[in-house]
């Protein structure tokens, strides 16, 4: 059985519009990449068919990927926001240094730490799975152990 896949509304939208532009724009450009390349004589020796049915193996190979994610997509719905959970938005204090960040807790699929979106798998959400506003959990990661108190759940 396929792993579920855990997605955000947003996050589905994007998979589906990638999805259409590998099957819409980037699937008819490699067959035309093709056919000129084979156009040219001694597929043996050619660079440019070489590197079309690269190309070619790795949009099939994404488009099977994604459609397969599809399958077993389960939606995050924005639901209760009394403990943390998938599809939440938290903000933690760092108690050491008292720093705050925001996180939203998405799929490993949708996971970006530059947009603040962490995975449900990561180290920090596994920690604060569950926790309530006012809890003081503590992390185990790769770098060591450290405690963050959870100040606010959207």
């Amino acid at each position: 059985m396929s792993k579920e896949v855990y997605l955000t509304i947003e996050g589905l939208n994007e998979l589906k519009k990638e999805l259409d532009d590998l099957k819409l724009v980037k699937r008819p450009a490699v067959i035309e990449s093709l056919k000129e390349a084979r156009a040219l004589g001694d597929l043996s020796e050619n660079a440019e068919y070489d590197a079309a049915r690269n190309e070619q193996a790795m949009v099939e190979g994404r488009i099977v990927e994604i459609e397969k994610m599809l399958e077993n997509v389960v939606l995050l719905e924005k639901g209760a926001t009394d403990k943390v959970s998938l599809g939440t938005e938290v903000t933690i204090k760092y108690v050491e240094d008292g720093e705050e960040e925001k996180y939203s807790i998405v799929g490993s699929t949708e996971a970006d730490p530059f947009e603040n979106k962490i995975s449900n798998e990561s180290p920090i959400a596994s920690a604060i799975m569950n926790a309530k506003v006012g809890d003081v959990v503590t992390v185990d990661s790769p770098a060591g152990s450290y405690q963050v108190e959870i100040m606010a759940i959207a």
